[in-house]
């Protein structure tokens, strides 16, 4: 993706379903848990590079034990840093106790981490800054083991306003206005509740605080807590949390908008954000694997019980399709079906831009994440050259060896045109004369392009506010003189903020959104703007299920072809010599592409849950009034 945009964020829950001595026996270490975590945290590692976090439960541990044990780093080497602490704690211990640290029984009573569950955490924030304190997992403490919760999450939620009102209302005081305070604080209001209740049931049977102690660990209704908690959450969220005593659990939104799977086996429980994650760390294969379906829970008792229930009325399935397009890695097979899918569906349309002229083009991608789509477009355009090959041995007669030899060689001319500097890019950042340095991000190869003769395809992701394609990518494509640019994005147009998770929260930084204002207003045509200004303006005071996304006017005008090529206009600078042009994906071949995961609020404005009327209502709200900040 030439355009850098993040996400929230990737999690792992691991629950040993035997003591830890079992481990030492069969795999040599006690600490097999605790390398799976290290394991499945790497493989997500494209999740988050802000920060890390992990913790640890001990359970039976006796009074006066620590049973959580916690550490998080921010920064891009967080999950090294972590474990090499960890490690380099065990290193100390062995000098001082030797042997005796190979121990399970000895570790579990004398290291931290030493234990039978773990919750580990990645973070890419969209919102906050990446200290410590703002890094998962986050814990909510108390006295009672059963009303000790530890949560972290891959979330964002619509109506944190809404939410927070009511925990004040409740008689708390949240020491944070955040989703991820606002989440943990409502689960463990309803965790309080429901040992209250299992309290005052036992106590009235007359048994004594000790023995209640136990029965509610036993008895807890984990089920029952997620639903109630859950009940007003307006978002996507995949979020994993254990409780003191035990319980463990993974929880999935209505509507699957976050990603999480999950396998397990007699020796262990695991969840993911990402199903490639727990294939590699626990060799099995895909059907193994199982996604967490919308609205439910895992749950796994104390006892290791393994429970899969409805904690929320599932809604129309809305998985985010840009998980599929960008952000999960591509190793996941269906994923990687998927988006050699979409660009192979593109074809017809880039055959179209080069004016079906094959033997004048050439083809080739933006590194890294576009290089699937790249091999789905090829294997489209070698279909194309098929047919003609076919037609032409059909209808030509007698032919030379020299002449036969010419139409069965004719293939796509393929190319590694463009090069991804990471080092350079990593300089920039840091600069302040960012703008200045940035056309030099990707470098090209030379001699791959017939000057003045060919044209070039290159293929893309996505194209989300087209600033890099501007200032580096096509300045430096034109340096080959190409005949024709045509810069393909293997998404559709970005028309609208996303709220459930990606950094895409401001509707002036979508360059689709700016090539139609600039066609409203070129074609006089503003009394539009001001009537979606009304519009959004009459009902923003309105609860979220009674608002309307009126901010789908702006684009009714005009059909995708024309804002492409106003988009095309608008990313050329005028020192450029090649004619651009921008091919997108279209709303139908995306869900052709990907038919199971249908969100596309982004593309479409079609939002799963009310908040996200009441989100773009808000972003075009601050567009207007020059507000430069993200709308929920």
């Amino acid at each position: 993706m030439t355009d850098e945009i993040r996400h929230k964020c990737g999690i792992v829950l691991i629950r040993l379903l035997k003591p830890l001595e079992y481990y030492q026996l069969t795999y040599g270490s006690w600490k097999y848990g605790l390398e799976k975590l290290y394991l499945l945290m790497e493989k997500q590692r494209n999740r988050g590079q802000d920060g890390a976090g992990i913790v640890s439960l001990k359970l039976d541990v006796p009074p006066g034990r620590k049973y959580f044990n916690r550490q998080r780093v921010s920064g891009p080497e967080a999950i090294n840093e972590i474990f090499a602490k960890i490690h380099n704690n065990y290193r100390k211990a062995e000098r001082k106790y030797a042997e005796a640290v190979e121990d399970p029984h000895w570790a579990k009573n004398n290291l931290p981490f030493a234990a039978e569950a773990y919750l580990g955490h990645l973070r890419y924030g969209t919102f906050g800054s990446g200290a410590t304190d703002n890094l998962h997992p986050v814990m909510r403490e108390n006295n009672w083991r059963t009303r000790n919760l530890v949560m972290a999450g891959n979330f964002n939620l619509t109506n944190v306003d809404e939410l927070f009102r009511l925990l004040v209302e409740l008689g708390q005081f949240p020491k944070e206005y955040s989703d991820t305070v606002t989440m943990l604080e409502k689960v463990g209001h309803f965790l309080d509740t429901e040992n209250q209740r299992l309290f005052d049931q036992f106590k009235g049977q007359g048994y004594s605080n000790m023995d209640i102690t136990e029965m509610i660990s036993a008895n807890l209704n984990v089920r029952k807590v997620l639903s109630e908690a859950s009940k007003r959450w307006d978002g996507g969220y995949a979020v994993a949390g254990m409780m003191g005593h035990g319980d463990l659990f993974a929880m999935r939104d209505p509507w699957g908008i976050r990603p999480a799977y999950y396998y397990h086996d007699e020796e262990i429980v695991v969840v993911t954000s990402e199903r490639p994650a727990i294939q590699t760390a626990m060799n099995v294969v895909f059907e193994k694997v199982r996604e967490l379906p919308p609205g439910h829970a895992l749950i796994v008792k104390k006892n290791g019980e393994i429970l899969l229930e409805q904690v929320r009325e599932p809604g129309k399935k809305k998985s985010c399709s840009f998980e599929r397009i960008y952000f999960s890695r591509g190793s996941d097979g269906e994923i990687y079906r998927e988006r050699k899918k979409l660009g192979e569906l593109l074809v017809p349309d880039i055959l179209e831009s080069i004016d079906h002229d094959l033997d004048h083009t050439v083809f080739s991608y933006i590194p890294n994440t576009a290089e699937s789509a790249f091999f789905g477009m090829i294997k489209g355009v070698e279909t194309t050259m098929l047919k003609e090959k076919q037609e032409l041995l059909r209808t030509a007669g007698t032919l030379t060896d020299d002449e036969l030899y010419k139409i069965l060689s004719r293939r796509p001319r393929v190319e590694k045109v463009a090069i991804k500097d990471l080092k350079l890019r990593t300089f920039i950042a840091r600069d302040k004369g960012r703008k200045e340095m940035v056309s030099h991000v990707y470098d090209i190869t030379y001699g791959t392009i017939r000057a003045g003769r060919d044209n070039l395809v290159i293929i893309d992701d996505s194209i989300v506010r087209g600033t890099t394609l501007k200032q580096s990518i096509i300045s430096i494509l034109d340096r080959l003189e190409p005949r024709r640019i045509v810069v393909v994005s293997s998404s559709p147009q970005i028309r609208f903020p996303d709220c459930y998770g990606i950094d895409m929260a401001k509707l002036g930084d979508f360059i689709a959104f700016q090539a139609a204002i600039k066609l409203l207003r070129e074609n006089e045509m503003e009394h539009v703007i001001n009537e979606v200004y009304k519009k959004c303006s009459m009902q923003q005071d309105l609860p979220a299920e009674e608002q309307v996304n009126y901010v789908k006017d702006i684009y009714k005008p005009f059909t995708p072809v024309q804002i492409s090529e106003k988009i095309a206009a608008m990313i050329t600078d005028k020192r450029v010599r090649s004619e651009v042009k921008i091919v997108y994906q279209t709303i139908e071949n995306l869900h052709n592409a990907i038919p199971d995961h249908a969100g596309d609020w982004y593309f479409t404005g079609d939002y799963p849950t009310p908040g996200g009327n009441k989100v773009v209502t808000r972003a075009f709200l601050n567009y207007i009034h020059g507000i430069n900040t993200r709308a929920y």
